[in-house]
């Protein structure tokens, strides 16, 4: 992969985004690639609108992704989709909680692994890293939930 791949996530702050840009560069750098993370735009308490970016490729210059060139925008919360819209490129692919099973989910904290799921279905990376990765960054007694909620995310956006 030559180009630079952008990402962003956003939602509300305590929805995980940080968590899932985490996980995502963390897999995207052993698949690998350079990678970048930018820091928080916005309110990161609890409830406050939040974002974070992950740029990746063979060399990444800057963690900053230009506006109006993210390649796949994250939305975890829906009140969101519009205030971020302008950082999707045209043509780029958005993730909403309309493109996952949200009826499925079983505890509200582990949207953001089911949103990761649907990412993951895009980006070509092995399935077994992102497990891996995810087993890692959360406690063992969230494993179980957490991997579930992936696979109906990932399952979801490859029926698409």
């Amino acid at each position: 992969m030559e180009k630079t791949t952008n990402v962003t996530v956003a939602g509300l702050g305590g929805q995980g985004v940080l968590t899932v840009t985490d996980i995502l560069a963390e897999v995207l750098f052993r698949a690998g690639f350079d990678v970048k993370k930018s820091e928080v735009h916005g309110m990161s308490q609890r409830g406050g609108s939040v974002s974070s970016e992950v740029r990746f490729g063979k060399a990444v210059a800057s963690p900053m992704v230009p506006e109006g060139e993210s390649d796949y925008l994250i939305v975890m919360e829906p009140t969101q989709v519009e205030v971020n819209q302008y950082k999707l490129r045209p043509g780029g692919v958005l993730i909403t909680t309309a493109d996952v099973p949200t009826e499925k989910l079983k505890n509200p904290k582990a949207l953001n692994t089911m949103m990761l799921g649907a990412l993951s279905a895009h980006l070509g990376v092995d399935h077994a890293l992102w497990l891996e990765v995810i087993k890692e960054f959360l406690p063992q007694k969230l494993h179980e939930l957490n991997l579930e909620m992936f696979e109906l995310g990932r399952q979801a956006a490859l029926r698409k």
